[in-house]
């Protein structure tokens, strides 16, 4: 398959004092790209006193409001995010679909078969984040959960029935478990046509493996037109031009992880979170 090509026409989009890039895919070369703009409900939402100081410490880094605006969530739409883990994400789309929405929690597994030091985190991380929907109920509304748990449990509900399907930084997961292909071909099975499938992750160099947590773009592009997507646009906007790739333990060295601890701790902070592809795919037919 021939590697993705961009069209060289740069957008600029400017919106609460940040800056990204929008390219459409080669393949919609004939389809006019417009800048998305931040509507007024996202706004509120990454602004919003219900989120935490320490976690819009880290937009500078992830710049959520330009990051769901080029995704084109609408408050209104049904919106499944793959594994949100701690929330960070959700601390946003909760509340912002609460009203006319709907969130999805394609939550860890919370009742695991068996019992290893892997399931004991996922269950321990699934509860939490689970206590965290109960406890914040007035701000987040009402919440639904499905369990993503490959290979065990891949369903993400209906067929045809999410807007948008969303994951940040969890491709390498799933790749080093194999199960990679399986998360896309679900992600297709519970999209509206026309659906979009959303994708920030680690971005590597060419070669790199999974284990390093960085992934290649043209990979994920390819198993994405495998399973029946079209890529419709592609943003620079999580780009980190500092990130070498080329660290001892991977990209779990650089903040917020880390994982070096105190040796050249300023250093990685200098560099900031890792280089991203941020990649909207859209499902185009049933099947």
């Amino acid at each position: 398959m021939k590697r993705n090509m961009m069209l060289g026409a740069l957008i600029g989009l400017s919106s609460l004092g940040m800056s990204t890039a929008i390219y459409a895919a080669d393949s919609m070369h004939d389809k006019h790209v417009i800048a998305p703009q931040v509507n007024t409900a996202l706004a509120k939402a990454v602004a919003s006193e219900f989120r935490s100081t320490e976690n819009k410490l880290r937009d500078q880094y992830r710049h959520p409001a330009e990051t769901l605006a080029f995704f084109d969530v609408k408050p209104e739409q049904t919106v499944i995010e793959l594994w949100p883990g701690g929330g960070w994400y959700a601390e946003i789309l909760a509340p912002y679909l609460a009203e006319k929405g709907q969130y999805v929690a394609a939550n860890f597994e919370t009742n695991p078969a068996t019992d290893t030091n892997q399931s004991a985190y996922y269950k321990s991380a699934g509860v939490k984040f689970e206590k965290w929907v109960s406890d914040n109920k007035a701000s987040v509304g009402n919440v639904q959960f499905v369990t993503l748990d490959p290979p065990a449990k891949f369903s993400l509900g209906k067929d045809n029935s999410a807007d948008h399907v969303l994951t940040f930084r969890n491709l390498h997961n799933w790749a080093m478990k194999g199960e990679l292909e399986g998360v896309f071909k679900a992600a297709h099975d519970v999209l509206k046509v026309g659906g979009s499938l959303g994708v920030v992750e680690h971005r590597a160099n060419v070669d790199m493996a999974a284990e390093s947590g960085y992934m290649e773009q043209n990979q994920m592009v390819e198993l994405a037109n495998k399973y029946g997507f079209e890529l419709t646009a592609s943003s620079e906007v999580n780009a980190n031009p500092k990130d070498t790739k080329d660290y001892q333990k991977g990209v779990w060295t650089l903040p917020p992880r880390l994982a070096m601890g105190d040796q050249d701790k300023q250093k990685y902070l200098d560099i900031g979170e890792s280089d991203r592809m941020t990649l909207k795919f859209t499902k185009t037919t049933a099947k």
